[in-house]
């Protein structure tokens, strides 16, 4: 909706944002749209449809998770163990500081709108390629291939742990941490040895 006024549309999202960190995935579209002080036709208006607004969310929030994990995986000159450790710890305090939005983007809008669940699973996708690239750069993996299925293989492990950590929260995030950071430079390791 181009025609559509952003600061307006900004508002709106604020007050998506506000409704599903207060009542989690199960946030209703009445509830946002009372929060942002509209009618549910309003709401829709400035973004199509659920399906319109479900996206918008998206975009909003990949931009900030893409801009939090692209300087962790690109400094330069630090260790292949301290970069996996501070881009994994800035992951998961992410995910669980943002947990009803996190919940809500990756299950519930998913789920409900496949436009949306293949932007999110677009969203993955891109990092694991970011990764793999990064490690066929510096690593001298001599493979393309193999690189790119290492970049893709610790990005989904690192998104399945921090579902599974999740639902722990028992369990110390720095063990999380650590457990995940061993693994990725046990893989290195072998694959640099090859």
């Amino acid at each position: 909706m181009g025609g559509r006024d952003p600061d307006r549309r900004r508002a709106l999202l604020d007050a998506a944002d506000r409704v599903i960190r207060r009542e989690g995935p199960e946030a209703s579209m009445a509830s946002i749209a009372a929060e942002a002080g509209v009618t549910k036709p309003i709401l829709y208006r400035h973004f199509g449809d659920k399906s319109g607004l479900y996206q918008a969310l998206a975009n909003r929030h990949v931009r900030t998770v893409v801009g939090l994990l692209r300087p962790e995986f690109d400094r330069a000159k630090a260790d292949l163990r301290s970069r996996a450790r501070a881009t994994i710890d800035a992951y998961l305090e992410m995910i669980a500081a943002n947990l009803n939005l996190y919940r809500f983007l990756f299950y519930r809008a998913g789920a409900e709108d496949s436009r949306t669940h293949s932007q999110m699973t677009a969203i993955v996708r891109s990092l694991g390629e970011e990764l793999g690239t990064v490690i066929a750069a510096e690593t001298a993996v001599p493979d393309p291939v193999r690189a790119q299925v290492l970049g893709h293989a610790f990005v989904g492990m690192v998104q399945a742990t921090g579902d599974w950590w999740l639902e722990h929260p028992e369990v110390d995030r720095a063990e999380v941490v650590e457990g995940l950071v061993s693994v990725i430079v046990a893989t290195m390791s072998a694959t640099l040895s090859r």
